[in-house]
């Protein structure tokens, strides 16, 4: 077992795949390279089914992926995990993130900021000036 460089925090890789169908190509090397990466550095490996497209997941094909793993002998650690049995997680999140967006709505109303002419925004919020412009253009 190898030492992350990073420090001493414990790897968790994870492999989600949608239930539509076979473990494709595809799927297998991401899970792979998760698995060996989580085995690799002493962590561990996770399987979380996102089941979401209510439409296009069947019980068969989450079988035919917990069957592909078994071949492949990749074996998680912790799972396999459905995302439809956490909705209401999501939903209390959601909610969450509502009433903080209203209150920093309400509050940016009721305090605006300056207007910042001819400056941009960055993902952070914080004010730059814009880019030069390269060539005249």
């Amino acid at each position: 077992m190898a030492p992350f460089p990073f420090g001493p925090a414990m790897i968790r890789t994870r492999f989600a795949p949608s239930p539509t169908g076979f473990l494709h190509i595809g799927g297998a090397r991401t899970a792979l390279f998760s698995w060996a990466f989580a085995r690799h550095h002493g962590g561990q490996f996770i399987l979380r089914i996102e089941d979401t497209d209510i439409a296009r997941s069947t019980p068969e094909a989450v079988q035919a992926i917990l069957d592909g793993m078994a071949w492949l002998d990749l074996n998680h650690d912790e799972g396999p995990f459905y995302q439809t049995k956490r909705i209401y997680r999501y939903k209390e999140v959601i909610e969450q993130m509502l009433a903080t967006l209203l209150a920093t709505a309400v509050s940016r109303m009721i305090c605006p900021r300056p207007l910042y002419k001819g400056l941009a925004r960055n993902y952070l919020g914080r004010v730059r000036p814009p880019a030069p412009k390269e060539n005249g253009l």
